[in-house]
């Protein structure tokens, strides 16, 4: 989600998977749900806003250790209704590109988040 030149990061609970990881909202698509469906759905739910899903922007598999591997699907959310509210994480934040490489982010997202901060 961008706004103002700033993307919004999200850091998960210490009792999530992943503690204290930053991430991009979103999640996982559910039966009979497109991925931008799904990304809508979870920007409801996790930050009581109704969001227009733009282009997609990346895609790639990521495994983590012990895990069958994940497809993630990066897309661009310019337009939404509501303020974004925190219903799940520990913490939210607005950020201008360049500063995204100095978060913790989950390891299925560092190399997507080098290439943001470098593209904007």
């Amino acid at each position: 989600m961008r706004r103002n030149g700033r993307i919004l990061i999200c850091r998960r609970t210490a009792a999530q998977a992943h503690p204290l990881k930053w991430e991009f909202p979103g999640g996982k698509v559910e039966a009979g749900e497109s991925p931008p469906e799904a990304l809508a759905r979870e920007l409801h739910e996790e930050l009581a806003v109704r969001a227009q899903i733009g282009d997609e922007m990346e895609r790639y598999q990521f495994r983590y250790p012990g895990k069958s591997a994940i497809l993630l699907i990066f897309y661009a959310v310019t337009d939404f209704a509501g303020e974004p509210r925190n219903c799940v994480f520990l913490e939210i934040r607005w950020v201008v590109p360049e500063e995204l490489p100095g978060f913790d982010f989950l390891e299925g997202d560092v190399e997507f988040v080098k290439r943001l901060a470098k593209s904007m």
